[in-house]
């Protein structure tokens, strides 16, 4: 059942949105050759912890819970990659996904940025990662119904020929990081049938997940978390928590920071 949220609730989770955009751009600054991913999940465990908010993935169900504040994946690491020992170089890809509970409310966002300089099919995979994003935040105001700006999403990606990934979705989110409804970044018949109507009170979280080769993908059995491409090509992944008003789309998870498309 979709829980429309008020204008009072859509402030509560401003605050958690800001906050969890805060520790992404705090984990960003730390972006460089040599960095080990697990110090770029201390500092977002960090700043949860000093504003009181509860980092959300950290102990999240699973074959074995999850056992980090944030996920960080790298290069063919589309989602769920697990913070550890292994250091950046430069010319990868690394996506940095993380929630909180702040106050009761929750936000969602991720952003994927360069390690230093990167080849051209990767550079393109990052502008059309965040244009895909941008227009997503775009069309929801002007479309009555989120099979259309899907619709419009994936053409952008086939467009450029890339591919986006199927097996995982955005989501609705308030109280919990997970409610009603699923937000595909595609279109299919059988996914015509779970469409919904794009109304004020409505706080999503939008999620691209785009691959530069196919869109297939699975899931690691050694830490039964990290999402890869099947073919291990690059893929990026963008997402803002965004809550629709009378006034328009409002994204909830805006950086103060110079981070493009905040």
């Amino acid at each position: 059942m979709i829980v429309l949220k008020s204008p009072r609730e859509i402030a509560r989770m401003r605050e958690a949105g800001r906050l969890v955009a805060g520790a992404i751009d705090c984990a960003a600054h730390l972006i460089r050759p040599g960095v080990a991913t697990r110090e770029l999940d201390l500092a977002i465990e960090n700043v949860f912890r000093e504003a009181g908010a509860e980092a959300l993935f950290k102990g999240v169900r699973g074959k074995v819970p999850f056992p980090a504040a944030s996920c960080i994946s790298v290069n063919d690491e589309v989602v769920h990659g697990i913070p550890g020992e292994r250091v950046l170089n430069a010319g990868d890809l690394v996506s940095i996904d993380t929630a909180c509970r702040l106050a009761g409310w929750c936000a969602d966002s991720a952003w994927t940025f360069p390690v230093g300089r990167v080849d051209e099919e990767k550079s393109r995979l990052l502008t059309l990662g965040q244009n895909v994003l941008e227009l997503a935040l775009t069309e929801i105001g002007r479309q009555a119904r989120w099979s259309a700006v899907a619709t419009l999403m994936s053409d952008a990606v086939h467009k450029a020929g890339f591919s986006v990934v199927e097996d995982l979705v955005g989501h609705g989110i308030g109280r919990e990081m997970h409610e009603d409804p699923q937000v595909p970044n595609y279109v299919s018949d059988s996914l015509r049938q779970a469409d919904f109507a794009l109304e004020p009170g409505l706080v999503l979280a939008i999620e691209p997940m785009i691959n530069a080769g196919s869109r297939r993908t699975r899931t690691s059995k050694k830490d039964h978390w990290t999402v890869r491409t099947e073919d291990g090509q690059p893929s990026v992944h963008f997402e803002h928590t965004v809550a629709l008003t009378e006034a328009g789309p409002l994204v909830l998870t805006l950086s103060e920071s110079d981070r493009p498309g905040a």
